[in-house]
């Protein structure tokens, strides 16, 4: 999944089995989360998703999304070099 901010940039890309529920986790009780999370989720102006047929399909469309958008909210995945 894709969660945009109102310009529709990308802030966060994510997978899930059960989008409803993870994306349910993020905007009920926010006082559990970090700072930085309820930075996000105050952002978040969208959320658009993309089904696929493997968790490895997954994996690698997901690693594939965030070094394309390079989104603020994604820290492990990221590669933050600039040439």
């Amino acid at each position: 999944y894709l969660m945009k901010n109102k310009e529709e940039k990308v802030i966060y890309v994510g997978k899930a089995i059960s989008l409803r529920q993870r994306v349910r986790s993020y905007f009920q009780s926010s006082a559990n989360h970090s700072p930085r999370i309820a930075r996000m989720v105050e952002q978040v102006a969208r959320v658009d998703f993309i089904t696929t047929t493997s968790e490895v399909e997954a994996l690698a469309l997901e690693c594939n999304l965030i070094k394309e958008h390079r989104p603020k909210y994604n820290v492990r995945l990221r590669d933050d070099k600039q040439y």
